[in-house]
């Protein structure tokens, strides 16, 4: 028999769900699987070139336009010589500072000095939707998100980005909105015996829209400036990357209110409703969901 904890639980799932489907997904029919990790992959490419060139029609080619037997190797040097071109052009990009993303082999983007002010709404120049990089401190070099740790990224004016790294377990994500806890209400002191800053203590108290961070989605609410958003490998969702943080595009703040969270003293948690601005590449999927409550 379910416990009250996990009945509430399951009853704020269903009903967050029920409101983001009324906000109206923006959804496309088709969306792609995620690309995994190919570190590897221009020696795939090798491969297979050099399994293509034992094929008949190209003999039969080969021997019509030349009687040499050196035009294999030549195939292979000219891809040899076309890695050598992308490496040397990955160096010159290092020089700079700045490396952009190889979506095609999914390898995460490099970074260096920060070159970009993240305390500003909207896009980043030069960071496309679906980058990708393997820590938090590469996309706060990038400008993204700012936050090493912290979820919300804001000021006066509204929320400039956001973390999705599944902190509440009655939050919803169905990729295109979902929904999003404050922050507040712990005591982040920690114990004697474990005296770091426990940023996943339990909640001792309401949360607020006093507060810096919750303030500033609110407003955000109001706004409708555009809010950044990042997915963690931690949040388990159909939409979170299987590695390291991915960048989602652009979302808006269609409502902010305040409920009782999933505690047994029954402290309030501001919530806030997010949907995806149309017009982005549609959000990749895994292979298999982490959970079946996002289906």
């Amino acid at each position: 028999m379910a416990s009250k904890g996990e009945k509430e639980r399951a009853a704020n799932i269903a009903r967050h769900k029920e409101m983001l489907m009324k906000l109206g997904l923006d959804k496309p029919t088709f969306e792609p699987k995620e690309k995994r990790h190919r570190p590897a992959a221009s020696s795939k490419k090798r491969k297979s070139t050099n399994e293509d060139s034992t094929e008949p029609p190209r003999k039969a080619a080969r021997a019509e336009s030349s009687p040499t037997e050196n035009e294999p190797e030549s195939t292979d040097t000219s891809i040899r010589r076309s890695s050598r071109i992308r490496r040397q052009k990955t160096e010159m990009e290092e020089k700079k500072l700045l490396v952009l993303n190889d979506q095609n082999d999914s390898e995460p983007r490099q970074t260096g000095k920060r070159i970009h002010d993240p305390k500003v709404f909207g896009s980043i120049p030069g960071i496309d939707v679906g980058a990708w990089w393997e820590t938090r401190e590469a996309c706060s070099n990038d400008a993204i998100h700012a936050p090493w740790v912290g979820g919300i990224s804001g000021g006066k004016g509204g929320a400039y980005s956001v973390a999705l790294s599944g902190g509440y377990e009655d939050d919803v994500d169905l990729g295109y909105a979902f929904t999003y806890t404050g922050s507040g209400g712990r005591d982040l002191k920690g114990t004697k015996n474990n005296p770091k800053n426990l940023r996943t203590a339990p909640q001792s108290s309401d949360q607020t829209f006093e507060d810096r961070t919750n303030k500033a989605l609110q407003r955000s609410s109001e706004t409708k400036k555009p809010v950044r958003v990042i997915r963690g490998f931690k949040l388990k969702s159909k939409y979170a990357p299987s590695e390291g943080y991915r960048y989602d595009g652009l979302y808006t703040i269609e409502k902010a209110w305040m409920e009782k969270g999933l505690n047994p003293e029954g402290y309030l948690v501001c919530k806030f409703a997010f949907k995806r601005l149309p017009n982005q590449p549609p959000l990749p999927v895994r292979d298999t969901d982490p959970t079946e409550e996002t289906d």
